[in-house]
């Protein structure tokens, strides 16, 4: 009896001390639609309401959606263990919707395209409008950028072109640069060529490569790791980046783990990725 007791107790104690996961949408009129997006809100965040959290921005992969993170890869879960022995800071994780499962007739990427000003709408609108709701962020030392596949890319070229916005970027199994750019056929709509031309007109491998002074400079300010298993098709680009930031004395970490492009790697690769985040939000 004792012990149902205690076990009961530490359920309820467990419960008390997780935090949630809300859907919530924001009308965008640089893209013209509603865009969803899911927020964790750490314990604590409603019975405070003058408490201000640092803000991580999760990105999903490609023919993927906001409710990613959440389904398959248990963020909260392990937000929330990490929060409660603190290895990770109480923090507010936005994760935006940035496509869907039909890869050729539904916007996939974070990028700007013609019809798709993505990067646009996520800076100017969804930015600042979630922070102010959800009272987060607000500065470069108390934001951060991660994601995996098409969102360890997006969330690579954020950090780079936007140096004075995110403290830390975490990229896993990063989609750096694409060689693809082949059409499904002639003269039909292909959002998946115009992807993969996006892609590869904001590779983050170029960027690097051809960075100046003022530019490396800008880099260094932020906290960089790549994250990526020795089986993954992307395997190559990531030791790649690496290499060419080692080439310009930009600090990197890099991991490479046994594992392939899958959400058993990423669900390990997210409890990394917030204590990096936590340790690198200003004090």
């Amino acid at each position: 009896m004792r012990k149902v007791l205690l076990m009961m107790a530490l359920l309820v104690c467990t419960f008390a001390q997780a935090g949630k996961v809300v859907t919530d949408s924001i009308k965008s009129n640089i893209l013209g639609t509603w865009v969803k997006f899911n927020v964790y809100l750490p314990n604590g965040f409603d019975a405070n309401k003058q408490a201000h959290y640092p803000v991580v921005y999760l990105l999903h992969g490609l023919t993927d959606d906001y409710t990613a993170w959440r389904d398959k890869g248990l963020m909260q879960t392990v937000a929330d263990e990490l929060i409660e022995t603190g290895e990770a800071l109480p923090m507010v994780i936005i994760m935006p919707n940035a496509g869907g499962p039909n890869r050729y007739d539904i916007w996939n990427g974070y990028f700007n395209m013609p019809g798709w000003s993505y990067e646009d709408f996520f800076f100017k609108e969804l930015l600042p409008q979630a922070e102010k709701k959800y009272r987060a962020g607000g500065s470069k030392g108390q934001r951060a950028v991660m994601g995996l596949s098409m969102g360890g890319g997006g969330s690579t070229v954020y950090g780079q072109r936007h140096t004075d916005m995110f403290s830390s970027v975490y990229a896993m199994s990063a989609w750096l640069t694409s060689e693809d750019m082949r059409r499904r056929e002639p003269n039909v709509d292909d959002k998946l060529y115009l992807l993969n031309k996006a892609v590869k007109d904001h590779s983050a491998l170029e960027y690097v490569r051809n960075a100046d002074e003022k530019t490396v400079e800008a880099l260094r300010t932020v906290k960089w790791f790549i994250d990526c298993g020795d089986d993954d098709f992307l395997f190559n680009q990531n030791v790649q980046l690496h290499q060419l930031m080692r080439q310009k004395r930009i600090k990197s970490e890099l991991r490479v783990r046994n594992g392939n492009h899958n959400w058993e790697y990423w669900h390990h690769a997210i409890r990394m990725a917030l204590p990096f985040a936590s340790r690198n939000f200003s004090k």
